[in-house]
């Protein structure tokens, strides 16, 4: 035993604590981003630095740049990771295998609660999110509208192929997100105070609805 603790090894009893070796560079992006999204909370977009970021984390501010090539890049997958968040349970509805029309109800309700939540919750958190995506430029937000008409799409699609809805087509899944987007775009949904128009909501839906079954 003698031996073995001169050679540098551990006691049985004694876990050895993770070094920065152990860990793999997912690992590692994601500490990063957890802390820079810590320091977005506390001082807002305009102040937040990737030297602060690298100081939070015990690491030279090198090593950050490493994972993230600017600080451009590191505000984009800050807010794609963030907007990743709420596509989850979304992408979730658009997958299943129950009637479209339930899932279309469902999915919209499901995205105007989540604003909601976000900007009731923690408004001050929502506003610098909003303010870090228009800093990361359009690539992350665009990606994120991207991946709901997809959603979109996988739910329509689904309900012309029950024979619910044969107006469903090429451009269905955009004009049902611009006739949705009311109840979910940041800045409606923080000059309306993050009301609850879920009844609302659910009327236009049912219009919608009835729109695609009429052809």
């Amino acid at each position: 035993m003698a031996k073995a603790l001169s050679e540098g090894s551990n006691p049985p009893h004694i876990r050895r604590m993770p070094t920065d070796a152990d860990q793999t560079s997912e690992d590692v992006r994601s500490r990063i981003l957890d802390a820079a999204e810590a320091l977005l909370r506390r001082h807002g977009p305009d102040k937040l630095a990737v030297t602060d970021v690298a100081r939070a984390l015990s690491m030279s501010h090198a090593n950050v740049y490493r994972y993230f090539g600017s600080k451009t890049d590191l505000f984009q997958q800050l807010v794609r990771r963030w907007l990743g968040r709420l596509e989850a349970p979304l992408a979730a509805i658009a997958a299943e295998d129950g009637p479209a029309a339930d899932r279309l109800t469902r999915w919209a309700l499901t995205l105007h609660r989540q604003k909601r939540e976000k900007v009731s919750a923690d408004p001050e958190m929502f506003a610098a999110f909003d303010k870090a995506a228009d800093r990361a430029g359009g690539g992350p937000v665009e990606a994120h509208l991207d991946a709901l008409r997809d959603q979109l799409r996988i739910i329509l699609e689904d309900g012309a192929a029950e024979g619910r809805w044969p107006g469903v087509g090429p451009t269905s899944a955009q004009d049902v997100f611009t006739a949705l987007s009311p109840f979910s775009h940041p800045a409606v949904v923080l000059a309306d105070g993050a009301a609850d128009r879920s009844e609302q909501l659910r009327r236009v839906v049912r219009l919608l609805d009835a729109g695609l079954a009429a052809g």
